[in-house]
């Protein structure tokens, strides 16, 4: 039975997103892409195995106050992030 991507599985209204698993030439592209496709006041809970700083500036200037970040995991190795959108 496949699996509906598009249901939640930590919670509603939030989507895990793994980029351990993206090629690291499509990880910004494909996060983009898929904060994108989030509906205001659902979440996207990112997983990665380091501190992405490049991208976390990347997205303020792009949405703004738009998306709220948030660490749920700052250790190495693990650092998870939720990017909440509001507007």
């Amino acid at each position: 039975m496949a699996h509906d991507c598009s249901i939640p599985v930590i919670a509603e209204g939030v989507y895990e997103f793994d980029a351990r698993g993206v090629a690291k030439r499509f990880r910004h592209a494909a996060i983009f892409g898929a904060l994108s496709a989030l509906k205001p006041g659902e979440t996207m809970r990112f997983c990665n195995d380091h501190n992405p700083l490049p991208l976390l500036a990347q997205i303020e200037h792009h949405y703004g106050n738009g998306v709220k970040m948030a660490y749920v995991s700052n250790e190495p190795g693990e650092v998870i992030i939720d990017f909440h959108v509001t507007t």
